[in-house]
């Protein structure tokens, strides 16, 4: 049994610069572990002790993608070994775009029964990745995972909806992404981090995909400011510096700021 995790190399948003213009400027931001990311890897190492799966990490992005921080970061959390397109020609690919790679990755595998993500990346935070990739699949699609265990049928997915939860039974492939507190990632340590030095890699060119890449230029960008806009006012009340820089990024976050 194989299971895909599903990860990005993404600019870090507390690096980010925003402009007067209210633009974001990324430049200066460092390309690390999209946040969500590690909780998907916990919930498909946690399942796959369960059924000996293979977990396999599988991603699309620009060069930086194939780095050796970016592997040892990824395959020391609990990844069986990587599978990923590194070309700078994705570095700002479109959503579809990155889903059609992702599919063309995964039907290369061969043999593939769950693929499972975070919720979105922080870069782009559309959440519309996971969703199209399963459109490419032909597979069901679902969001708001919370947990899943392999069942004689197939899976039993818990999941939360408005209102509530529901539990469903799933028979062939599914793509899934986890609410951002499904799991609690593990912490790599040196002993991770040396075996991971050790686990597969398997690079493939993006031309051998035979996948169209879009190229989106953006020619202009600019934020809505109303002449009656007022400034918000947030209070940060936390004794500990890390929650209130916590607070701090989830107002921002919840303001189209980051």
């Amino acid at each position: 049994m194989r299971v895909v995790a599903l990860y990005k190399w993404a600019p870090n948003p507390q690096d980010a610069q925003v402009d007067p213009d209210g633009i974001v400027d990324w430049r200066r931001a460092a390309e690390a572990l999209s946040e969500y990311d590690p909780v998907a890897f916990e919930l498909a190492r946690s399942f796959a002790d369960l059924t000996g799966a293979e977990v396999i990490g599988v991603t699309a992005g620009g060069s930086a993608a194939s780095s050796s921080l970016a592997r040892k970061t990824v395959l020391s959390r609990g990844i069986d070994r990587l599978v990923l397109v590194a070309d700078d020609r994705l570095k700002t690919a479109d959503s579809t775009t990155l889903a059609a790679v992702l599919a063309a990755l995964i039907r290369r595998l061969g043999q593939v029964d769950l693929v499972l993500a975070g919720v979105s990346s922080v870069d782009v935070n559309e959440g519309q990745v996971s969703m199209t990739l399963a459109a490419h699949l032909g597979w069901i699609g679902l969001g708001g995972v919370r947990a899943l265990e392999a069942t004689d049928q197939g899976l039993r997915v818990e999941r939360d909806v408005p209102g509530g939860s529901e539990t469903l039974a799933l028979a062939g492939g599914a793509v899934l992404t986890t609410v951002a507190d499904a799991a609690v990632p593990r912490r790599a340590g040196m002993r991770d981090i040396l075996a991971a030095a050790k686990k597969p890699v398997d690079l493939v060119e993006l031309d051998d995909l035979d996948v169209p890449v879009a190229q989106v230029v953006v020619s202009r960008a600019a934020t809505s400011r109303p002449d009656n806009a007022r400034r918000q006012h947030v209070v940060v009340e936390a004794s500990e510096p890390a929650a209130a820089a916590a607070q701090v990024i989830s107002a921002l976050r919840q303001r189209n700021v980051l």
